[in-house]
């Protein structure tokens, strides 16, 4: 039986430049939960797969240096902050080269089983909105919220691109490595990028991000009335 005093487990998935992140991350302040940033894990693994020049494609060595990594998550005004080992990578990981590394890792099945394990024991007592790929189909498939955020292609790449602009990345790269991200999330072996069964799919390109987040807020409140 549901305990109605536990803090919900909020899961929000989709695809690279849906909004997710900056969702998940002004809907966990909203609610005082913690934001459990997924992609932010498998970005600290890429990063020390880079420090060390260790293949993207050689699934053994990643498993070794996730398990001998300590990745943590603290709040901060802002967004998270990331720790590899104790390092402030929060600035680092969300470059280029890493965005990429991040994807590549991503699929293999021993590194998400880790990770999924590791993600399980952070979120596993509520209170968290945790967003990601494959947070409502296999990290947290009992959820009581799952939200599958979308958007038309053309509207996600203009949304990475704007992101990207200050960082003089070129246009057609950023396009291109956003459908291959596409690609590589939704045809992996590993939990590919879907939208679970129970999810709620909320469709991003016409709305704002206000509007999109008092969407979400109502569907909280339902939650919460539906437990008392």
């Amino acid at each position: 039986m549901t305990d109605p005093q536990r803090k919900l487990i909020i899961a929000i998935d989709g695809p690279a430049g849906a909004g997710k992140s900056t969702i998940a991350s002004r809907l966990a302040r909203k609610l005082g939960y913690v934001n459990l940033e997924s992609g932010a894990m498998y970005r600290a693994l890429a990063l020390r797969a880079i420090e060390w020049d260790a293949s993207f494609d050689d699934e053994a060595a990643l498993l070794k240096m996730a398990q001998d990594s300590r990745i943590m998550l603290e709040p901060a005004i802002g967004g998270n902050r990331v720790l590899l080992n104790g390092k402030d990578i929060s600035a680092r990981i969300r470059e280029r080269d890493v965005s990429e590394g991040a994807s590549r890792v991503s699929v293999h099945p021993k590194v998400r089983e880790w990770m999924v394990a590791r993600q399980r024991e952070m979120g596993i007592a509520g209170g968290v909105v945790m967003e990601g790929r494959d947070i409502g189909t296999k990290v947290f498939p009992d959820a009581d919220l799952k939200i599958f955020l979308d958007a038309d292609p053309v509207i996600r790449e203009q949304r990475r691109l704007d992101q990207q602009k200050a960082k003089g990345a070129p246009a057609q790269a950023i396009a291109a490595e956003l459908r291959e991200r596409d690609r590589r999330d939704r045809t992996r072996a590993a939990s590919p990028l879907e939208a679970a069964e129970d999810a709620v799919v909320l469709d991003s390109t016409n709305l704002s991000e206000n509007e999109v987040l008092n969407r979400i807020e109502e569907l909280v409140e339902q939650r919460v009335a539906a437990r008392r």
